[in-house]
């Protein structure tokens, strides 16, 4: 492998992360600092970095309120409380936190401005279920629904009808407070609504919608939580209603700009950028597919983008777990890419997620060198099997390619770049 490419890769990465940090970015979307009280809420991977942010850009405001992040997540604030809970999946600590915060929604006065900052892993961190349902009957369909391969869309549009906060319901409870949502979008399209399933924004979807995600990926159970989308009582507010006019949104940080940022290091460094897209979905193993198709035309001198060139992507593909290995949608994703690239010579790859974990396990994602696939062969390990067992982790673990950066403390979904340093002959 050239020893230049993994250094390269893995400053794509930093760059990419360090372009959506909130320290860097939230100041410039704050108004004009109000006279009046300012109740900060929020949710999110991101949201303690964000609040710390909040406080330093308005030192003399009179700021209270509370926000939950990830375990691990945190940031020391002085006026704005921070708890710690769980995800992706929700425990009782985000539960009490949820309940909180919409009691201090519902707190607000009409001379308040309420600023919200929600960032993605809001949706599992707000778990406050709806009435009649409890915390189980979340945590059992959101199990069901990530080992499924449904897409985050689905899966939001679920969590709204299952939850008593989020699709709109804590603007709901602090109408007729001004709101300001502060968001940094992790979805393909950066839809407000999708983001953290939009606490504080209208709700497309219905409950209508939420059962036939349920159906299409053969979920039946919890009965409670079936019978209570069936029933349909009390649907989440639509685009238009009036009781959220006075609640705006305003994004701070996207996946695109963290593309823009690697592929303004990599030009730098007299290669080639292709931003693919950020909005990228599919399976990951089809999805490596597609992209290492592309990586080896060019490495053979058969497209319209010549080496030294990098395909830099975003969005967030999804895994149908079968196996019972480590796994993480990135580790996935570059274990099937170098089974595609068969050890291409010069095409080298990184895929992370920009808030520091890979699904649930502890790496940001991993390396893949050239050599990936003669290297596992010397130490007996086989990618097919491994991919089979949806074992990404192990497989790079083994290698000493993954990618440890711990919380990054903020999150604008997974990046991936292929770099392609020179045409090999065919």
């Amino acid at each position: 492998m050239s020893g230049a490419a993994e250094p390269l890769l893995r400053a794509l990465f930093a760059a990419a992360v360090a372009a959506t940090a909130p320290d860097k970015v939230l100041a410039a979307h704050l108004p004009p600092q109000p006279k009046g009280r300012v109740l900060v809420l929020g949710a999110g991977k991101a949201s303690a970095a964000m609040a710390a942010a909040v406080e330093r850009a308005w030192p003399s405001a009179d700021l209270s309120g509370l926000v939950v992040t990830r375990y691990g997540h945190g940031a020391v604030c002085r006026r704005i409380e921070v708890v710690e809970a769980s995800h992706p999946q929700p425990d009782s600590a985000g539960e009490a936190a949820a309940r909180r915060i919409l009691a201090l929604a519902n707190s607000a006065g009409p001379d308040d401005l309420l600023l919200c900052l929600i960032s993605g892993g809001a949706s599992a961190l707000l778990a406050l279920p709806a009435e009649g349902l409890t915390l189980a009957d979340k945590q059992a369909v959101g199990r069901a629904l990530l080992r499924s391969g449904a897409s985050i869309g689905e899966i939001n549009a679920v969590r709204k009808h299952l939850s008593a906060i989020k699709g709109g319901r804590l603007a709901l409870a602090a109408a007729p407070a001004k709101i300001l949502t502060l968001a940094i979008s992790d979805v393909p399209g950066d839809d407000p609504a999708m983001i953290g399933s939009g606490p504080t924004v209208a709700d497309p979807t219905t409950f209508a919608e939420a059962l036939a995600v349920l159906d299409r990926y053969g979920v039946a159970e919890p009965r409670a939580a079936l019978d209570h989308l069936r029933r349909a009582r009390d649907e989440t507010p639509k685009p238009g209603d009036p009781r959220l006019a006075a609640s705006q949104t305003r994004l701070i940080a996207t996946p695109m700009m963290s593309l823009r940022a690697a592929a303004k290091l990599a030009g730098a460094h007299g290669v080639t950028p292709v931003v693919l897209g950020d909005a990228i979905e599919g399976e990951a193993r089809d999805v490596a597919a597609d992209m290492a198709a592309r990586a080896l035309r060019i490495a053979r001198g058969e497209d319209a983008v010549q080496p030294p060139c990098v395909l830099i992507s975003g969005g967030e593909t999804t895994v149908t777990v079968r196996g019972g290995g480590r796994g993480g949608r990135n580790a996935e994703f570059l274990l099937a890419l170098a089974i595609a690239l068969d050890g291409r010579p010069g095409v080298h790859a990184i895929a992370c997620d920009t808030d520091g974990v890979d699904g649930s396990e502890d790496n940001a994602g991993a390396v893949m060198r050239d050599d990936t696939l003669a290297r596992a062969a010397a130490i007996g390990l086989d990618p097919q099997a491994r991919l089979a067992d949806n074992d990404g982790y192990g497989f790079f673990s083994a290698l000493g390619d993954l990618v440890m950066t711990g919380p990054t403390r903020t999150n604008v979904n997974d990046f991936r770049a292929i770099l392609i340093e020179r045409a090999s002959p065919a």
